[in-house]
């Protein structure tokens, strides 16, 4: 709603698309600067401070109509344009849940973490827009006054959350011997990160590649493919949007178990490559219902890498590396997303060309899954090592170096 908010109070698109760039950038910059410090100042406070400036920017938004009083809240504060993941929570709380559960559990438990997002973002959107209808057409206010009771709602949860935060346990901060201990530079030390830095700056340079090609098919970008191409109705574009989002959600329960027989790099890229392939093959498809068929399937294990690939991370760096760690991959994934669209709507606007960032988005994501493979295949978490010596009987796995060793590997290649 919350364009349609802004433009009730008069804003031009030049100034909302304003306002919508530097609140991702200021978004960006507050995430960066509070998770990669979590783990030193501590994960609860961290989290607490973040959804104090949620609280504070929905109050501003829900009372103010000034331009530059809610940009500036927008850019210090913490509020989502796309209506997806911002500012620091899920980076502090996948590793938080990777403080207090075992290595061994840690895919299953990021799979239902994701899977609880996937349903209560979908479940919000649905409610957001039951309330509005409701506001607008039997209590009789008009859209603009619907809008700010919606923030004010969504003020009331932030605060919600933010009391959730304070009953968080100490349990989910990192033992006060490990911090920073090897943190000997000053980029070190603003990053949060020291003896696998080289491992998130490879791991970076991969995911910003994947995001840039995701950026070329948003939902928001399909749906108006399938619009233009296929004059599909809004009905049937909200359906197939919430099929595809529901199935991606679920198959995503399937990777851990398939991780623990694989390892988690397969399967990010045995699940993510078909995907891709798929991909590729929708705008081939004859007609609309093979399209969308094909766009389902393609969803049923597109998303399977995405708590693996969470899993992942908090495996292959220390434990007072992960908030650091999520921080930056997660900002540097934004980051990559931002330029796709602009690329995507040139050549949507060309009919020749329409097809086009299917293509594009398909074969970059196949590069990005070999070199995901290529790069990380010998470089796996604890876990994942020991079971390979208990399994093979011998000191060291076939294939998998030690902890220390995924360091001295990485640091080499790059």
């Amino acid at each position: 709603m919350l364009v349609i908010f802004l433009q009730d109070l008069g804003l031009s698109l030049t100034h909302i698309g304003l306002m919508f760039t530097l609140t991702l950038l200021g978004d960006a910059i507050i995430s960066i600067l509070l998770t990669t410090h979590a783990d030193k100042f501590g994960r609860k406070i961290t989290l607490i401070v973040g959804s104090l400036l949620s609280v504070i920017t929905s109050i501003i938004f829900a009372i103010s109509s000034s331009f530059w009083i809610l940009l500036i809240s927008a850019i210090i504060g913490v509020i989502s344009p796309s209506g997806n993941e911002i500012g620091p929570f899920m980076a502090i709380e996948i590793s938080s849940l990777s403080q207090v559960t075992r290595d061994v559990d840690r895919t299953k438990i990021m799979a239902w973490y994701n899977l609880f997002g996937c349903f209560s973002s979908a479940t919000g959107a649905l409610i957001c827009g039951y309330i509005l209808n409701i506001l607008n057409t039997v209590c009789g206010l008009n859209m603009l006054t619907s809008c700010r009771v919606m923030m004010v709602v969504y003020a009331i949860l932030q605060i919600v959350q933010t009391f959730l935060f304070f009953t968080l346990r100490s349990t989910i901060e990192v033992p006060n011997v490990s911090l920073n201990d090897s943190i000997t530079t000053p980029v070190s030390q603003f990053m949060g990160l020291h003896k696998s830095k080289y491992i998130v700056f490879q791991l970076c340079c991969l995911f910003v590649i994947d995001s840039f090609a995701g950026s070329f098919i948003l939902q928001s970008i399909v749906s108006d493919y399938f619009y233009d191409k296929y004059h599909t109705d809004s009905t049937e574009l909200g359906r197939m949007v919430f099929i595809c989002n529901l199935v991606a959600g679920i198959s995503a329960l399937f990777a851990a178990r398939l991780a623990d027989n694989i390892g988690l790099i397969l399967t990010m890229v045995v699940t993510h490559l078909p995907s891709n392939i798929l991909l590729i093959l929708v705008p081939l498809m004859p007609n609309e219902t093979s399209a969308i068929v094909m766009l389902c399937i393609r969803y049923s294990i597109s998303q399977m890498d995405v708590p693996t690939r969470n899993a992942y991370v908090q495996g292959v760096v220390d434990a007072d590396e992960r908030s650091a760690a999520n921080g930056v991959t997660n900002v540097v994934r934004s980051l990559g997303a931002c330029l796709g669209p602009y690329f995507a709507g040139i050549l949507y606007a060309q009919p020749q060309y329409r097809n086009y960032p299917f293509y594009i988005a398909g074969g970059l994501k196949i590069i990005y899954d070999l070199l995901l493979l290529w790069s990380f295949k010998a470089v796996k978490p604890d876990h994942e090592i020991m079971r390979e010596e208990k399994v093979r009987g011998f000191g060291r796995s076939l294939y998998g170096k030690t902890a220390s060793e995924n360091t001295a590997l990485l640091t080499v290649r790059v």
